[in-house]
C-alpha cells in the first residue's frame, strides 16, 4: 500500500487500517511458527504498512 493512498483515508479508516494489518501480521508470524511460508517477504511488507499508517496518523495529530 503505498502513502499515498494511505493519505486519502478518513482518520477512523486509518485506525481500522491499523487493527486489521497488525492481525494480518499475527495469524501470518503464527503460521509461520508453525510451518515455513511460501511468502516470507509478506512479513516485512506488512510490518512497512503498518508503520506508514502510523506515520501518517502521528503526522496529522501534530501541530503544524
Amino acid at each position: 500500500m503505498k502513502a499515498k493512498e494511505i493519505r486519502e483515508l478518513s482518520d477512523e479508516a486509518l485506525g481500522a487500517k491499523t487493527t486489521e494489518l497488525s492481525e494480518e501480521l499475527f495469524k501470518l508470524k503464527f503460521r509461520h511458527s508453525i510451518r515455513p511460508l511460501e511468502n516470507t517477504a509478506r512479513l516485512g511488507e506488512l510490518k512497512k504498512d503498518i508503520a506508514r499508517v502510523k506515520t501518517i496518523i502521528s503526522e496529522r495529530r501534530s501541530p503544524q
